[in-house]
């Protein structure tokens, strides 16, 4: 496995070999919000039910894989329960998985994270249904009940992949480590509603919107242009130099923005989960808008 993105052209003729990775739609919708603290959103399976990639399971990241105990959406679930949730929908230790979805890639980069957290092997189809559709390729509606792996297998983290609210309170204004939000410049200056209890960034932070750095039709921009909307924002990346610490609303624009990062081959990468929703909860943390 190459990169962690895979093509339409590659994704078919993988699905047409003896050994078939293991699909997952992991769409969902997050709706914007219309005032502050106005929070919403509506499930993909529907949109999934409607017309999906051949033999491909949807997945709610909300509920499957999220703990719902957490006092924030999308927290990240312990490794063995995402082990045992993907064991129930046929995927093993040494699965092949790919995953994709049709709410412009946020969802599926959360799912591959999670999954690269744990040493699972998946990859992000570029451009996700949109592009299948647009290639011609076939698609079927209703669903089929997955098959569960042959055996449970052990759950376990296999780098570092989060970074705390009490590591960035403690975090220096010099720390060299650059602190990015992946949301889009208007979360990030605190002019559009949020969905949290506060408007605003997080001190010492800079801006590289995820969503910023796909084209129009869904696709990764290139290297180059990745590489270079992380350089106007200070980030050097083309060197693989320095630790990147990554945040937004809940943990999934940054998981799409550690995405664009592995595909530039950005290695040391962490994700603050909690991001916003935490942080901004707590009044005596500081927010900056403007």
């Amino acid at each position: 496995m190459t990169g962690p993105f895979i093509s339409v052209s590659e994704l078919s003729d993988a699905l047409a070999e003896p050994n078939p990775p293991i699909v997952f739609d992991a769409s969902l919708e997050l709706h914007a919000p219309a005032f502050d603290g106005d929070y919403r959103m509506n499930p993909g399976r529907d949109r999934w039910l409607a017309g999906h990639i051949p033999g491909s399971q949807h997945v709610d990241v909300a509920t499957q894989f999220s703990d719902t105990n957490a006092p924030t959406h999308y927290a990240h679930p312990e490794p063995q329960q995402i082990a045992d949730e993907l064991a129930r929908l046929g995927v093993s230790r040494d699965s092949q998985v790919v995953i994709y979805d049709t709410t412009g890639t946020m969802w599926a980069a959360r799912l591959w994270y999670l999954l690269r957290w744990i040493g699972v092997s998946a990859r992000v189809l570029d451009g996700g249904y949109k592009a299948w559709t647009a290639g011609g390729h076939t698609v079927e509606t209703g669903e089929r009940p997955p098959r569960p792996a042959s055996s449970p297998w052990k759950g376990e983290s296999v780098r570092r992949a989060w970074v705390s609210k009490e590591e960035l309170v403690e975090r220096a204004a010099d720390d060299e480590r650059p602190l990015v939000c992946s949301l889009p410049a208007g979360s990030f200056t605190g002019a559009d509603a949020t969905r949290y209890a506060r408007r605003g960034r997080i001190p010492n932070s800079v801006n590289v919107s995820s969503r910023d750095l796909f084209g129009s039709n869904g696709t990764l921009k290139s290297r180059v242009e990745l590489i270079l909307a992380y350089d106007a924002a200070g980030v050097d990346v083309a060197e693989n130099s320095s630790e990147v610490l990554l945040y937004c609303g809940g943990g999934i624009s940054a998981s799409a923005g550690a995405l664009t990062l592995a595909a530039i081959g950005q290695k040391a990468v962490r994700i603050y989960d909690g991001s916003l929703e935490e942080w901004s909860a707590d009044p005596a943390l500081p927010l900056v808008t403007g």
